[in-house]
């Protein structure tokens, strides 16, 4: 029996994923049919992104398992008409990619880069920066991209912290749980970088108590999700010198408003949701993967508790 695929993502997206999909379908060896229409009740996979037109999945009465094409799954996890499994995308790509951002801004704020690269006044002015043992940085999230962090922020020699909502163990990582375990990762720290999915019970994490929590002149990095910060606090800290920058890629309207205070302001730094995007080299075995396991009758690979809402 011929597998029908939906493919429900921008016109944008098709052009980027039908030929990698199709490379690594071919390989299973079973007769399928991707495309971007079908009769609902055809359907036995959708390979699915938020921008996509479906939000009602009671039709695909035939339909095995959505396979995001995305990391968050905050657009459609609370979606009650969906009510078969959901796999979230988890690729080396994505891992990586956001690795390397991550990474690669805490060495800047750690290095005090900017002072070199933005202040070429003629004055020769040496600045040693500390080390990084000397330095504690704390994520907040160790799913697969915060522990990838994590883990390597520690192999260059960062105090680590970690914290996440269940327990968790990450070698050479001081890790925390639950409410009062959040108190104890933030206290004292000099980075703290979020990574965490969005829920109701994690908007507005970083906010005026807890960002009051930090060592003075600490650094926020957030490339997780947007309402994970209470912005209006974090402008008071930056303003009154708690936080010496926010290195920010994601954030509560997307485009970032032109009139928004975080583009004037000169302690924060903009990037616009680049820092780990889904490559469709990489994805797409992920998303064939899962089909293999769903004919085999085999467990899917990430799915989403949907109680939790990740």
């Amino acid at each position: 029996m011929t597998i029908n695929i939906l493919f429900s993502a921008s016109s944008e997206g098709w052009e980027k994923y039908q030929i990698p999909l199709q490379t690594h379908l071919d390989g299973l060896g079973l007769p399928y049919h991707l495309a971007t229409e079908f009769a609902p009740e055809q359907v036995d996979y959708i390979i699915y992104a938020p921008n996509a037109d479906v939000s009602d999945f009671r039709p695909f009465t035939r339909c095995k398992a959505v396979l995001n094409l995305w990391a968050g799954v905050e657009d459609i996890a609370p979606n009650e008409t969906l009510t078969i499994p959901l796999a979230r995308m988890v690729d080396h790509g994505l891992t990586h990619g956001m690795t390397e951002w991550v990474v690669g801004h805490v060495l800047r704020h750690h290095l005090g880069m900017d002072r070199h690269i933005t202040g070429q006044t003629g004055v020769w002015t040496p600045h040693i920066p500390p080390l990084a043992q000397e330095r504690l940085v704390t994520v907040l999230g160790l799913g697969e991209l915060g522990e990838h962090c994590a883990r390597s922020l520690a192999a260059l020699g960062f105090q680590m912290r970690g914290w996440s909502r269940r327990a968790k163990e990450v070698e050479n990582v001081a890790c925390f749980a639950g409410k009062e375990g959040l108190s104890a990762a933030l206290t004292g720290a000099d980075f703290v970088v979020l990574l965490l999915p969005d829920t109701a019970n994690t908007e507005n994490t970083l906010n005026r108590e807890t960002l009051a929590l930090l060592n003075k002149g600490a650094f926020v990095i957030n490339p997780g999700r947007g309402p994970l910060i209470d912005d209006d606090a974090l402008l008071e800290a930056l303003d009154s010198g708690q936080i010496a920058h926010a290195t920010l890629d994601v954030f509560r309207t997307e485009p970032l408003p032109k009139d928004h205070p975080y583009w004037a302001h000169d302690k924060v730094t903009v990037t616009p949701h680049i820092a780990a995007a889904t490559r469709p080299e990489c994805a797409a075995p992920v998303i064939v993967e899962n089909i293999r396991r769903g004919e085999a009758g085999e467990p899917f690979l990430h799915l989403v508790d949907r109680q939790s809402g990740y």
